[in-house]
């Protein structure tokens, strides 16, 4: 297996940060919104009250999270997805239409109902999560298809896996790069979606759950589906990932940790925009794991995502 090392030419973001290389990413899947509680420790089981000692509302879900991330690294960014036309739906909206996300194809139900997600953060960063998924329709003949072919690359989370697969083989027609954010997800779906991805990208619990372990050696069985990337996050254990037949490990950035939600959305979302800018897999895997390292250092899941200049002095300044 071979390790981090020389992460080769990233000159390909400095153009992103100079704007002289376009870049513009589509992002499907799950929008909510997160009602986060900080506490000194988590719950620990059974009936139990616990004091808050502090609480915030604010914008979450995987692809949602990864298309913010995008616009704040400079990236132009759609957000292709579904809420109720309620309260919260409205409020996802104004916050994505805040950070310079593309709404157009963001779509309130008025029958529908939107994802809510309630967080407890401890005091090490880490995190509880209950989630109401909402309710709204599965079919997926709306989208646009016509503006795949201006993509760089697409990316999806397995939360509405008919969109995804529209997504994915539109892309695939193309020859667009598609990028799956591989969280906790039923066995079906991925073997639904797989085929038709090149850069998957699990985290543990999912991988596991999937593949009945998430060792580095699972991500070979894997090879099955054709996928050109099969990798796994493992937080501070750095992410892994087979390509071309051989397993590769890029260490994870040290940093103080204030609170990991969010980080994995982040992940992805600065991997399908360095995929999509065209940078090699072991740039992209470090480039994406500086950006989520950053996220870390401040609470919340979009709060500390740097733009591309920051993270590229993070990566130059950082061992």
């Amino acid at each position: 297996m071979s390790g981090s090392a020389d992460i080769g030419d990233l000159s390909a973001l400095a153009d992103i940060a100079s704007r002289e290389r376009p870049v513009h990413v589509i992002c499907l899947g799950l929008s909510a919104l997160d009602q986060v509680w900080r506490v000194d420790r988590p719950f620990a089981g059974g009936s139990e009250k616990i004091k808050a000692i502090g609480y915030g509302t604010l914008g979450g879900g995987m692809s949602a999270n990864a298309s913010v991330a995008i616009a704040k690294l400079g990236g132009s960014v759609a957000f292709w997805g579904r809420a109720g036309n309620d309260a919260a739906g409205h409020e996802m909206r104004l916050a994505f239409i805040t950070e310079g996300v593309d709404v157009e194809n963001f779509r309130l139900f008025p029958e529908g109902r939107s994802s809510v997600s309630g967080i407890i953060v401890d005091s090490f960063g880490e995190r509880q999560i209950v989630n109401f998924r909402g309710l709204y329709p599965e079919a997926a003949d709306w989208l646009p298809l016509e503006a795949v072919a201006r993509a760089s690359s697409v990316l999806a989370d397995p939360r509405w896996v008919g969109g995804a697969a529209t997504l994915f083989r539109e892309a695939r027609r193309c020859g667009i790069p598609t990028v799956l954010d591989g969280d906790m997800a039923d066995a079906e779906v991925f073997e639904r979606l797989l085929p038709l991805t090149d850069h998957a990208i699990f985290s543990e619990p999912a991988l596991t759950a999937f593949a009945g372990s998430a060792k580095d050696e699972s991500l070979t069985t894997l090879a099955r589906f054709g996928c050109r990337v099969i990798a796994v996050t493992r937080g501070e254990g750095g992410v892994s990932w087979y390509e071309t037949g051989e397993l590769h490990r890029q260490s994870a950035y040290a940093v103080e940790v204030v609170d990991t939600t969010g980080a994995g959305d982040v992940f992805h979302g600065a991997y399908a925009l360095a995929i999509g800018v065209g940078l090699d897999v072991r740039a992209t895997m470090a480039f994406s794991a500086a950006t989520a390292a950053m996220k870390c250092r401040h609470a919340g899941g979009r709060n500390g995502i740097p733009d591309i200049n920051e993270c590229l002095e993070f990566m130059r300044t950082t061992p």
